[in-house]
């Protein structure tokens, strides 16, 4: 990929131990930046550094704040924060959900994204400092069976403008992925995989799934695009067009 180098930048990706996090990281190294991958399962990022050489990795449980605080303070400061930690409960029919599922989604991925920026904050540089929380499409895509997943990623998504003023000059941004081939996917039965990304293809104008490299590429854009601050920039393959067809 061409665009800004990351040359003496450092760039730190929460939830790199597979998937977006993961593709953030390997490409933030291979553009220049001193990238720091951080994430729970130390085997998986060990096994990032052995296929991305120079790729820091660092085991740190989001959820227990003593953790991330002493993670930051050790790292000193930095550029960029990119959040893609992420959680798999909170789907589900609402006459059925259950709810301590989106408890259990809120715990996993709203609340540490909040815990991750605030600790940050210590040592993330004002001037061209930037931080990109990742949310879901399911935040706007109006589907059944999503209600839960939905207040999860909209409550992400609605502090990132009340943010983006509250910590200026770092600059606050968003992204929206739709349907990204991430083992995410690995977490439903394979039938159900298989079916929702037939449907995809399908459906969507692009007549395909996307890929987290194609996120990670967004990330990188906004990390350096000094003039955006406040927006959440969706990525899903023209999803939230196909509402509107008859």
């Amino acid at each position: 990929m061409s665009g800004p180098s990351g040359k003496g930048e450092t760039i730190i990706v929460f939830g790199a131990s597979s998937g977006v996090g993961e593709a953030v990281a390997t490409l933030a190294h291979r553009q220049g930046a001193r990238a720091v991958a951080v994430g729970r399962d130390g085997r998986k990022l060990e096994a990032l550094r052995g296929r991305v050489g120079g790729v820091e990795v660092a085991s740190v449980d989001a959820s227990r704040r003593e953790d991330v605080d002493a993670f930051f303070h050790a790292q000193g400061a930095f550029d960029h924060l990119v959040i893609a930690l992420s959680g798999g409960k909170g789907a589900g029919a609402f006459r059925e959900l259950p709810l301590d599922d989106v408890r259990s989604g809120f715990e996993a991925k709203f609340f540490p994204q909040l815990s991750v920026a605030q600790a940050a904050l210590s040592t993330l540089k004002k001037e061209g400092g930037s931080i990109t929380f990742i949310s879901a499409a399911s935040a706007r895509s109006v589907a059944p069976g999503t209600a839960g997943l939905a207040a999860i990623n909209a409550a992400i998504e609605a502090v990132i403008p009340v943010l983006a003023l509250e910590l200026a000059p770092i600059r606050v941004n968003g992204i929206s992925p739709g349907v990204i081939d991430t083992p995410w996917w690995d977490t439903v039965p394979a039938d159900v995989k298989a079916g929702f990304f037939e449907r995809a293809r399908a459906n969507l104008p692009v007549r395909r799934v996307g890929t987290p490299e194609e996120v990670a590429e967004l990330v990188w854009f906004l990390a350096h695009a000094g003039f955006v601050t406040g927006s959440v920039y969706e990525i899903d393959g023209g999803h939230r067009l196909t509402a509107s067809r008859a």
